[in-house]
């Protein structure tokens, strides 16, 4: 019997098992009511996928091309910080993870490791995101050390003007240094086998930041968070980085089409649709929902990534075929991580593949190019029924399913 976790669902619940609550809380909570978090877990699930046979899938590519790379599948692994709480020096191993799959790997400013540490973790493709500071140079500092490691592309974090009010954190006391309440330490009892990672290799810090600003202790990551983040940042300070920065240069938290126009005046290279996985703006649209907007404002002059609720291959080939470039996971390869270290990151990225693989084949897809909106529907309510996608006629009436085109669906006759 294979006891390895075979689904990215499997491996939070061992998350949930080896991790203490206020770490386990800490990955997997959202904001305020956690309507987006769930939200974008129901509108990926609304999307059903048309299975398209015969079709001569003998040969089948999981393989893309981002900004003159290629890799092995279209996905990335996102930033995400204090990784080294779900396992210790956590950074490193989702690095070398995504280097043994040939995929990128995000570093986060809020990483619980040194830049240095990361630049020499293996020879796969990295990129660096950036959080723009009250304290302008420390970004600019930051952005020009992770040029000079050899990180090649900039990704640039904009939803966060005020954190979002993480209710599970606030009520854990989840907090930089930790600080051990009754709580936590039952918790700790009932969690040895963390506990003992964390007591040899001691508790994470924020290494990057620590380095450049030095960091006083909070009540919360809110709080520390909000006391060092820019909130006026706006589209001359993208213009700023996107002076300084001569290699691609990615700004990541989009929700609003409208602000596409800015990205391509200023000559960026790719914007990440999300919602910060529902961790800031609850209530937020849900990603998967606003991506044809993006893709057609956008057209073919950015490359398009999405984040935010993704856990499996049929949800990576939803975002393919309504014209994402690739998808970032966040949560799926921390629960990964929290399960055991890079080896377990490194078989839920080829359980990730393989679902993608199984999709594709089924829907009749021999490459990733091949997905599109035609291949999709979305579930609605039994009174509503089927609209294209893409101003394509509407196929005869059925109560449950309508094309996806991020529009309304027709009324029902």
């Amino acid at each position: 019997m294979n006891s390895e976790p075979q689904s990215i669902a499997d491996y939070r619940e061992a998350a949930r098992k080896h991790l203490p609550r206020f770490v386990f809380d800490f990955i997997d909570g959202g904001s305020g009511s956690e309507n987006t978090l769930q939200e974008n877990r129901e509108a990926l699930d609304r999307i059903r996928l048309l299975g398209s046979a015969p079709a001569n899938v003998s040969e089948c590519s999981q393989a893309v091309r981002l900004f003159g790379h290629e890799y092995k599948m279209p996905v990335i692994i996102g930033p995400t910080g204090l990784a080294g709480a779900a396992w210790p020096r956590g950074d490193l191993d989702l690095a070398r993870a995504a280097a043994a799959q040939a995929i990128p790997f995000v570093m986060s400013s809020a990483a619980t490791v040194r830049m240095e540490d990361v630049a020499a973790a293996g020879a796969g493709s990295k990129w660096f995101q950036l959080y723009v500071f009250k304290d302008r140079e420390v970004s600019k500092r930051l952005a020009l050390k992770a040029h000079d490691l050899g990180f090649t592309a900039l990704e640039v974090t904009v939803d966060n003007a005020i954190p979002g009010r993480r209710l599970r954190d606030a009520r854990n006391g989840f907090s930089l240094p930790f600080r051990w309440t009754p709580g936590k330490l039952a918790s700790l009892l009932a969690h040895p086998s963390w506990t003992l990672q964390m007591a040899r290799n001691g508790a994470p810090g924020l290494e990057v930041m620590a380095a450049e600003l030095g960091l006083e202790p909070t009540e919360t990551i809110a709080e520390l968070m909000q006391s060092l983040l820019d909130p006026s940042v706006e589209w001359e300070t993208i213009k700023w980085l996107r002076d300084l920065w001569k290699g691609p240069l990615i700004v990541k938290g989009m929700l609003d089409p409208g602000q596409v126009k800015h990205a391509l005046k200023i000559g960026i290279d790719g914007l990440v649709i999300s919602n910060h996985g529902g961790r800031q703006l609850d209530g937020a649209i849900a990603s998967i929902d606003i991506l044809p907007e993006f893709r057609k404002a956008a057209g073919e002059d950015l490359t398009l990534f999405i984040d935010s609720g993704f856990r499996t291959g049929s949800d990576i080939a939803r975002a393919l075929a309504l014209g994402a470039d690739a998808v970032q996971v966040g949560r799926a390869t921390l629960y990964a991580l929290a399960s055991g270290g890079e080896r377990s990151v490194r078989n839920a990225l080829a359980v990730l593949k393989e679902e993608l693989k199984v999709v594709q084949i089924l829907m009749g897809a021999r490459t990733v190019a091949d997905l599109n909106p035609a291949m999709l529907r979305r579930h609605a309510p039994p009174a509503q029924m089927l609209a294209p996608v893409a101003g394509g006629p509407a196929p005869e009436a059925h109560a449950v399913l309508s094309l996806v085109t991020g529009g309304a669906p027709n009324p029902a006759p």
